[in-house]
This record gives C-alpha cells, structure tokens and sequence, in this order.
C-alpha cells in the first residue's frame, strides 16, 4: 500500500458521484491505505456538489449523503486533507511561469503546488493539462479523463 497519491478535485469527484471512470479511481484507490487532498480540493468539492443540486443532476438528499461520507473519509483518515499555505502559491505562480508547454489554470497550479508540497509521487486527475504538467514535473500521472 502506498501513502503518496494526491488526489485533483476531478478525480476526487469520480469517488463520490458515479461518473464516467468512476470504477477505475475506485480500483485506483483501493491501491492505497490513504490519499492526500488539498484544502482547495474541500472546497471544489462542496462547490461542484452544489453546482450539480442547483441544475438538478443530483438531489438535496443525495448531496448531503455525499458529503457526509466525505466527512467520514477525512475523519476516518483516508483522506488526508492539507492546508493551503501562501508557499503553495507561491510554487504556483512558479510553475506557471516554468511550465510555459503546459497552460496551467490557476487553481490546478495550486493542486500541483500541494502535491508537490507534500512530496506525492503520485498524482490522479481527469484533468489533461494537469496531468501533462505533473508528468514534466516526475510526477506519476493516473489519468481518469
């Protein structure tokens, strides 16, 4: 079992809402006795589940069972959640200034910032601008897209 996957907002969501690779994040995961997420991922995640409730993709009930769980997991432990800390900006305005290949947007410059920070060696996204990024960066991509 490893300890050092950092998980994106986009993979993090395929976990708890069934979606299209929904099944392979699950095995993905399945591979690791904890995961890392960042404080931001927190807050993407409450955003997108509030996001799907207003366009009634996904129910008031399903979307506090969801969170519950969430909850659950970061109490639990499996989830790891990690502070954002201006050094982590800071290494995201540089990323986005060394990695001119690859446009990051600003909150995925964060991610990476974070999992950097905190040393993972692997990075799970659906996301394929990051998922370029983190691979220049030696990261180890696990691809959901």
């Amino acid at each position: 079992m490893s300890r050092s996957a950092y998980l994106d907002t986009s993979a993090l969501a395929k976990w708890y809402l069934h979606e299209a690779r929904s099944e392979d994040v699950e095995a993905f995961l399945r591979q690791h006795d904890q995961a890392s997420i960042s404080r931001l991922a927190v807050v993407e995640l409450r955003c997108l589940l509030a996001r799907r409730r207003r366009h009634r993709e996904i129910d008031t009930r399903t979307e506090q069972r969801i969170l519950a769980t969430f909850r659950r997991d970061v109490g639990a432990g499996f989830l790891e959640v990690h502070p954002l800390e201006d050094r982590h900006a800071l290494t995201a305005s540089d990323l986005i200034s060394k990695l001119v290949k690859h446009p990051l947007r600003t909150l995925d410059a964060l991610h990476l910032a974070v999992a950097l920070g905190v040393g993972a060696t692997r990075l799970a996204t659906a996301d394929r601008i990051m998922a370029a990024a983190a691979t220049s960066l030696g990261i180890h991509v696990e691809r959901f897209d």
